[in-house]
């Protein structure tokens, strides 16, 4: 009972920690941002967070609401109810990267061969899903899914050495 109660505890910090994220408003062409917020944040409120943060720069957002918006990371739509919290403790990933690193840098992939990336991610898309929908035919949406933790994305390679994405 006493190590139930400590793993709780431990869980709880660890959803209080900050994170920041950095993103990426797509309405055609990307707007990049960052914002700080806690690990345990879902991402509806991530969402909202932004929507409130950038409403002043994007007029059309002031009268949009969460449920409005999409998180695209690494391909993947991301629903509203998972946290970042879930992404990171299960190491989850995307298509194209980790869905569980949200620091940016320039140069994610090494040159020659796709399969082989560093430990960096691309920021992670916030659409407006009737932008989406109107635009889903159209690469980059057209090779959006909707993230589902129950897929293998199979292996790939980090600094030269071929990890299993399960076991990472």
């Amino acid at each position: 009972e006493r190590l139930k109660k400590e793993w709780v505890e431990t869980q709880q910090k660890m959803k209080e920690e900050k994170l920041e994220v950095t993103y990426s408003y797509w309405d055609g062409s990307g707007h990049r941002r960052s914002i700080q917020i806690s690990k345990g944040t879902s991402i509806g409120k991530f969402l909202e967070a932004v929507r409130v943060n950038i409403s002043s720069d994007f007029h059309e957002l002031r009268t949009a609401s969460s449920d409005g918006l999409l998180y695209i990371k690494e391909d993947l739509i991301i629903p509203h109810q998972y946290t970042f919290y879930d992404l990171i403790a299960s190491k989850a990933r995307g298509k194209s990267g980790p869905l569980f690193h949200f620091d940016v840098h320039d140069d994610v992939r090494l040159t020659n061969d796709s399969r082989v990336e560093k430990d960096e991610s691309h920021p992670g898309k916030i659409v407006e899903r009737h932008w989406y929908e109107r635009n889903k035919h159209i690469f980059p949406a057209s090779r959006w899914e909707v993230y589902d933790p129950s897929v293998e994305r199979g292996t790939y390679t980090i600094h030269g050495g071929e990890v299993n994405a399960a076991e990472k």
